[in-house]
């Protein structure tokens, strides 16, 4: 297969992949919503952190080390001892789901029967669900492994689409079930899921004559089982090796992606109901950022490790691209921070009101607002991270690289230090300012790199950091009159003084985007000649 044909699927893939991700966080957004409405916060803490950790944890710890090795290399291997390895996580999975399952009924904290019924059945089903997962780990390596993006869309959508909607229907007609509901449409979810690979395979080696049966290493299902290769052993060693050193990484690696779970879970630093508010504040705070942020970061990554040499700084490159590099990372970070500022700002006065019209007083009465402006901030530091950290990890060199993955590491590590520290403190927001704190110290080290990597140069991009006097004026003029209108007006004055409130704050955004059009106008004039327009899409050609 041809390098390029290579590069262009795995495009296609990270973009399904991106796409899959936004899906399910809207999904997950509206279930939410609307789960709401008729079951308590407290159930909704139980599944989307205590239950959901537990299925999580018993898929990485069983089968993300085999992914990482089976797919490492070439296609060109024996796959019947692949799959023989890759079969090796269903047992492995039914001892973690065994262990992990002790560990949630024995060790933690229960809830009350009376608030949060069919706990136990809650743990043995979702534990249950991840084993039935992977029995589709074959299928799905081998999919992956011959890039057949659609199959991975359609399967992932279809089971997410039926969880959500059996879950809407029981939450809807028996919402006395509780966690039933929850369990059911979990084990749905992995069933349809693991179907839809095998019916796929199943037709696709029926039809000796399609192209992409020919490029399989596989002519009948039953080669998908394990079985005992005639001349060679049951796996390859080599493999097995390599997935017991990735299984060394990975251990510390789902520690620090599902830190805050844990610190939750295990460190009983919230309740069910404070578990449950941050849980959909987080979803609703990064389903923002995933949206806004995430695609421009991905894009101009590309842009800048196309422009830029590695291992040579501003002075070394050829000036032209230099040039063109400088531009669009001043203006990034100057979109980054406009939207950024906007969000925080009339998101803190908003806050209250959206999360009244999103879930009611079960989360606009609490601790959400608190959390939600919290969030907000948060959002400004990722707009800003997002861009530094793409132009950084662009124009890095591999010993910097490593150097910075191995400060990473040792941040995410004392990031659940100080989570603990900060929630026992100040509760639930604890949480987003540890991210807070966290995400500016990775900030700080890619200001710091990107002055050193212009610093012979004439060149000063981190000027898009700075905002005319003018402009922040109009930021916080629009804050304090946001501000003052949600305390006379917002949220227990009736839908009329809601209007107005919205009202104030439709006024208030647009002044300050008119000030926006009349002081950045070099922004302005960026959006309009290259993002989008092909001359700025040649230069990664």
């Amino acid at each position: 297969m041809r390098i390029q044909e290579v590069l262009g699927q795995a495009a296609r893939q990270a973009s399904s992949g991106l796409l899959l991700q936004v899906l399910f966080r809207l999904i997950t957004f509206v279930l939410n919503a609307f789960i709401l409405r008729f079951l308590s916060k407290e159930i909704i803490g139980i599944v989307n952190v205590r239950l959901t950790l537990l299925y999580s944890t018993t898929i990485f710890l069983a089968r993300e080390a085999f992914r990482r090795a089976c797919l490492s290399g070439s296609t060109q291997r024996n796959w019947t001892q692949t799959i023989n390895l890759l079969w090796l996580t269903v047992p492995l999975g039914v001892l973690w789901s065994l262990f992990l399952g002790w560990v949630w009924l024995q060790l933690l904290e229960v809830p009350d029967p009376n608030v949060i019924p069919h706990y136990g059945t809650g743990v043995v089903v979702f534990g249950l669900s991840a084993v039935v997962e992977l029995v589709g780990e074959p299928f799905w390596v081998l999919a992956q492994a011959h890039m057949f993006v659609k199959l991975k869309m359609v399967a992932e959508s279809l089971s997410v689409i039926l969880k959500s909607m059996l879950t809407a229907c029981l939450v809807l007609w028996l919402p006395h079930w509780g966690l039933h509901i929850f369990s059911l449409a979990q084990l749905l979810f992995t069933a349809v899921l693991v179907l839809c690979y095998v019916i796929y395979f199943k037709k696709l080696l029926g039809f000796s004559k399609s192209n992409k049966q020919q490029t399989l290493p596989v002519s009948r299902m039953t080669d998908l089982l394990p079985s005992i290769p005639r001349s060679r052993g049951f796996v390859n060693w080599k493999e097995a090796k390599l997935t017991w050193s990735f299984f060394k990484q990975s251990f510390l690696k789902q520690i620090l992606t599902e830190g805050e779970r844990y610190v939750m879970t295990f460190l009983n630093v919230l309740n069910f109901g404070d578990q449950g508010v941050y849980d959909i504040v987080n979803n609703l705070g990064s389903l923002v950022a995933r949206l806004i942020f995430h695609p421009i970061e991905e894009s101009f990554y590309v842009f800048f490790a196309k422009v830029l040499e590695r291992e040579k700084d501003a002075t070394l490159q050829k000036q032209e691209d230099v040039a063109v590099a400088t531009m669009v990372l001043e203006s990034l970070l100057k979109l980054a921070l406009l939207v950024g500022l906007t969000i925080t700002v009339f998101g803190f006065a908003y806050s209250q009101l959206a999360l009244d019209l999103y879930g009611g007083t079960v989360l606009s009465s609490g601790s959400g607002p608190v959390l939600l402006r919290s969030y907000c901030l948060y959002v400004l530091l990722l707009a800003i991270n997002g861009v530094t950290e793409c132009f950084t990890f662009a124009a890095m060199s591999k010993e910097q690289i490593d150097r910075y993955n191995f400060t990473m590491l040792a941040l995410s590590s004392s990031f659940l230090v100080l989570s603990y520290l900060l929630t026992r403190w100040c509760g639930s927001v604890g949480f987003i300012l540890a991210n807070c704190f966290n995400m500016g110290i990775r900030i700080t080290q890619s200001l710091c790199f990107i002055h050193r990597y212009y610093r012979d140069s004439p060149y000063r991009p981190l000027a898009g950091l700075q905002l005319s006097p003018v402009l922040l004026g109009a930021f916080a003029l629009s804050g304090g009159v946001t501000c003052i209108s949600e305390v006379f007006l917002c949220c227990e004055q009736g839908w009329p003084a809601r209007l107005a409130h919205v009202a104030v704050g439709a006024f208030c955004l647009g002044a300050t985007l008119g000030t926006v059009f009349l002081t950045e106008t070099k922004l302005i004039h960026f959006l309009r000649t290259q993002l989008g327009v092909p001359r700025l899409a040649d230069k990664t050609t």
